[in-house]
């Protein structure tokens, strides 16, 4: 059976996505129209490239994630240069590591741009900060004179997964100026609204897997000091657009995964806790499974 997905964005937390992708294939759901935002544009740009569950879990268990954090070649040492690349470069990584080993890999399944998909299979959220707003990748690159078929799926997922300070930014460039593009979990970071819209008929089940508890059992956030409150802040900017967004009539059909313990940038992760991960992405799937009508 045919539904649409939607994956949400969780920088590292995204392993737990895996396990929820193996449980819905074993279902026999295929999906004909994916969505993401960070990590999840990364799970379902693979899957959107006919990768599956088992393929999805060797790749990136096998993957060194250090090899991401690719910073930029100086003669000092980097611990005395990062603060200068975070100042002039808006990050402290290049990034180009994730675009290069994403490109390899969807083209091991014939995807380089986005033309080589199904039209609109496969749609990613990204923020222009530039000028201050969404852009749902590729659709939205007609505004910067771009052809949507004609740009690469990997920097469109490169551009989704632009944690800002983490990494820097991508460059979007037109014939009037270069505009900064970071991670679209800054203004989406569960973009199911792209799919599920009220008073619209839908085609097909859409199912949604987030990153996060569900509404009525998020905790508060703890805020006695000025880090706190940054993150507190962060996290609200993140979620509070898609939480406005999501009634109890879309949360029965979304796969809640609570991620506590696990830092979006723990690019250090054990093999142990990978696994856990993974496995925590199956079990909150096999409950959902147990009460879902679609």
């Amino acid at each position: 059976m045919y539904i649409d997905g939607v994956f949400s964005g969780g920088g590292i937390k995204g392993f737990a996505l895996i396990g929820a992708y193996e449980e819905i294939e074993k279902r026999g759901f295929r999906f004909k129209r994916l969505a993401g935002t960070s990590a999840g544009s990364i799970i379902a740009s693979l899957i959107a490239a006919n990768y599956s569950s088992k393929e999805v879990y060797e790749l990136l268990d096998e993957l060194q994630l250090e090899k991401f954090l690719d910073p930029r070649k100086t003669y000092f040492p980097f611990a005395v240069t990062k603060w200068i690349f975070l100042f002039w470069r808006l990050g402290l990584y290049k990034g180009d590591e994730l675009e290069k080993w994403l490109a390899e890999k969807l083209a091991a399944k014939g995807v380089k741009k986005f033309s080589d998909l199904p039209p609109q299979a496969l749609r990613v959220i990204a923020s222009d900060l530039t000028n201050g707003q969404l852009i749902v990748l590729p659709d939205d690159l007609i505004k910067y004179g771009i052809d949507p078929g004609s740009f690469s799926v990997a920097k469109a997922i490169r551009m989704s997964c632009s944690l800002p300070y983490f990494f820097e930014p991508v460059k979007l460039f037109t014939q009037r100026s270069a505009n900064i593009i970071v991670d679209g979990g800054v203004l989406s970071n569960f973009p199911m609204w792209l799919f599920d819209k009220d008073n619209v008929k839908k085609v097909r089940p859409v199912l949604g897997v987030q990153l996060s508890h569900s509404l009525s059992e998020h905790p508060q956030h703890k805020i006695k000091n000025a880090i706190q409150m940054f993150e507190a802040l962060f996290e609200t900017m993140k979620e509070a657009h898609d939480s406005r967004y999501i009634s109890r009539k879309h949360a029965s059909n979304i796969i809640f995964i609570p991620t506590e313990g696990v830092l979006t940038t723990e690019f250090h992760l054990t093999p142990e806790k990978k696994q856990q991960l993974v496995d925590l992405g199956k079990k909150c799937t096999k409950q959902f499974f147990s009460q879902w009508c679609y």
